[in-house]
């Protein structure tokens, strides 16, 4: 008998009915016996993730940890590194933001994440405002005001230093510091973590001096010069080209006599405290944000918000290579950097 709708209830004497449903129940045992043997994935939405800088940089790299471990087998992911810490020239910055703009023109994907700031200023800024495709941004540094957002199709988790952590440490280790400066690399970011830290610094009269460096030997001129000031900050060294860990750790061991600080956990090689922030949280707070779009909630209820999380870090060679102790309460809720 030839049954024209299989899903037909007939009566259980009726012998080609038992005998469909069984060979039913037996081909889907089979494939779940297949498909358990050999698994095959398909994803339907599709991710792209944009990072503003490029692997082998402490901070993507741990961006990206985070994003990759919530979306993995929830979402087929592509990813694009613009390159721009490495390459500061607005030009490249512009072709880059570009070239994001004609993947995702061909490839469409459902939602799209970035990291860091030049991502959210020559991608979404430039080209997609209030557009319909949703954008999650992650590591913007302190405030997402100077690119208007939020966008109708726009949120995000904006990265703040615990700056004011550290500084009440700082203030318990050093209650009488009226001086301190600021280390790091001449790019955009540290000019606008300077900033910040200058006005900080202000709410304590303490006065901050800075030296923003495009090599090592520049900075390792100014570190020497530091030991002049109550206390160290010590920022990224990032865009740095010719930094060589080595020679630099080497080279400040003999000469650290004050209390160098830092909120860059990559920076703890060259500095003696640190309240650090975790770009884990970032990728993770991103990619979670992604997946609820795409389950349906809408963008406008996902409020932008400021990281929650930071670790705190000391250096015990260089600590003991300056002579400096620290309240042992201190070291003991700290990550150890020997």
């Amino acid at each position: 008998m030839k049954l024209k709708n299989p899903y037909i209830a007939f009566h259980p004497d009726n012998k080609p009915y038992l005998f469909y449903l069984g060979f039913t129940v037996h081909f889907f045992t089979l494939l779940l016996l297949f498909a358990s043997i050999f698994p095959l994935t398909v994803l339907a939405d599709k991710c792209l993730f944009v990072s503003s800088y490029h692997p082998g940089y402490a901070w993507s790299d741990g961006v990206e940890r985070g994003i990759r471990s919530t979306l993995e087998g929830k979402c087929e992911i592509k990813q694009f590194n613009m390159d721009t810490k490495r390459n500061k020239h607005p030009e490249h910055m512009r072709k880059a933001g570009l070239e994001v703009k004609q993947i995702i023109d061909s490839w469409k994907p459902d939602i799209v994440i970035t990291a860091d700031d030049n991502a959210a200023k020559y991608v979404i800024q430039a080209h997609f405002k209030d557009h319909e495709i949703p954008f999650v941004f992650c590591g913007i540094n302190w405030t997402a005001d100077e690119y208007g957002f939020p966008y109708s199709n726009v949120t995000g988790m904006v990265e703040v230093a615990p700056i004011y952590p550290l500084l009440e440490k700082v203030k318990d280790l050093i209650p009488d510091a009226k001086r301190a400066i600021y280390l790091g690399a001449d790019t955009v970011t540290e000019k606008k973590n300077l900033d910040r830290f200058e006005k900080a610094l202000g709410k304590y009269d303490i006065h901050l001096d800075s030296a923003l460096a495009d090599t090592m030997h520049d900075w390792l001129d100014s570190y020497t010069r530091a030991q002049q000031y109550d206390f160290i900050i010590v920022g990224s060294n990032s865009g740095i080209h010719d930094w060589n860990s080595e020679h630099v750790i080497n080279t400040i061991k003999t000469g650290s006599k004050k209390l160098s600080v830092t909120n860059h956990d990559w920076m703890m090689p060259y500095t003696m405290l640190g309240f650090t922030k975790v770009p884990e949280e970032q990728g993770e707070w991103a990619a979670q944000a992604a997946l609820s779009i795409l389950a349906g909630v809408e963008i406008s209820k996902i409020a932008i918000i400021p990281n929650r999380k930071w670790d705190i870090w000391t250096n015990s060679s260089l600590l003991q290579a300056g002579n400096m102790l620290l309240p042992e309460g201190l070291i003991l809720k700290s990550k150890h950097l020997q």
